[in-house]
């Protein structure tokens, strides 16, 4: 495994709520054609007793036992929010389009796994525009096919198949994935 140097520490802090970003360079790894590249943020969360946070396109946040997460303008976007045993919330606004500097919606379940870590989930709420989104959507972003591949597009709305997807990826059992279709509009979790 490369380590990776970091160029920029940021904090971020808005009332009670802090988030600390890097940003590495990417590595490159003998043997591999090109550069080996991670995600360009690489959130560590610093996480306050309570507290709230604006998770937007294409981001992963936190917040401890009894914080809220605002998802703005949740219009084509889906939401993932995984209640953690102990209370707290980790979230996920999935775009159907990469926001530059953001994960791709076929990286961002991974984003989310990797904040989890080994805690206990007790439930998994995915919620927005249900019908906009394919499942495979969270398997193989938009924007990786290439000219000419046809791009899956949802006939119906397909709540089972984004929660088995969602489920699988988050390696947790089905039945604590539920998936709901909101209007647009802001989506606040407590």
């Amino acid at each position: 495994m490369a380590l990776l140097p970091v160029t920029a520490l940021l904090a971020l802090c808005s009332g009670v709520t802090c988030v600390a970003v890097a940003r590495a360079q990417p590595a490159v790894a003998s043997g591999l054609p090109g550069p080996v590249t991670l995600p360009a943020r690489m959130p560590v969360p610093v996480i306050p007793a309570t507290g709230s946070i604006r998770i937007s396109e294409g981001q992963v946040g936190e917040v401890g036992p009894g914080g809220t997460i605002t998802y703005p303008s949740v219009t084509s976007c889906l939401t993932v929010t995984v209640r953690l045993q102990g209370g707290g919330l980790v979230g996920a606004h999935a775009s159907l389009f990469q926001v530059p500097g953001e994960y791709r919606s076929d990286r961002i379940l991974a984003a989310v796994k990797q904040r989890t870590g080994a805690r206990r989930v007790r439930a998994v709420e995915v919620r927005g525009a249900v019908g906009a989104w394919d499942p495979s959507y969270f398997t193989k972003a938009i924007e990786s096919y290439t000219e000419g591949e046809q791009v899956p597009l949802p006939a119906e709305p397909d709540s089972d198949g984004l929660a088995r997807v969602v489920a699988n990826e988050l390696g947790v059992p089905r039945g604590k994935v539920t998936v709901e279709d909101l209007p647009d509009g802001d989506q606040t979790v407590h």
